[in-house]
């Protein structure tokens, strides 16, 4: 049985990247790791619901590659499946998240939206139209 995927993204700045997502998006920090000694932690878990995302910071010369940055039209570097978009379209305008593509039926059957974070990665929240007779 397969449980969850969880996404992997290098990021230039744990904390900031720790920060946005916790206060922007409501997610909180699951585990956090890979410092020693002196050393400080390199990456983390953040989740809610039952969707995680990890983000470790590599090196200083090693940084994000959001999947638009390639590919214009290969935007999305996640999707997340919600029971409600508009529900948590309208909680996240509430924090004054900054969209960048607003709450909408899509072409290919979604209702949906995006956010983009501050690495660039754009995250797709929505889910599949119903279909109607």
């Amino acid at each position: 049985m397969l449980n969850s995927i969880t996404p992997f993204f290098i990021v230039d700045d744990l904390d900031a990247t720790i920060a946005f997502y916790e206060s922007e998006l409501g997610f909180e920090v699951r585990y956090k790791g890979g410092g020693e000694g002196d050393v400080a932690d390199y990456w983390v878990f953040v989740g809610r619901d039952r969707a995680m995302i990890m983000f470790k910071a590599i090196a200083p010369d090693i940084h994000p590659q959001p999947n638009s940055s390639r590919h214009d039209w290969a935007r999305w570097d996640a999707y997340v499946n919600v029971d409600d978009p508009d529900a948590l379209y309208a909680e996240f305008a509430g924090r004054n998240v900054k969209f960048h593509q607003e709450l909408g039926d899509t072409s290919d059957g979604l209702r949906a939206f995006e956010v983009i974070d501050n690495n660039g990665y754009v995250i797709c929240f929505g889910r599949p139209m119903d279909k109607k007779s």
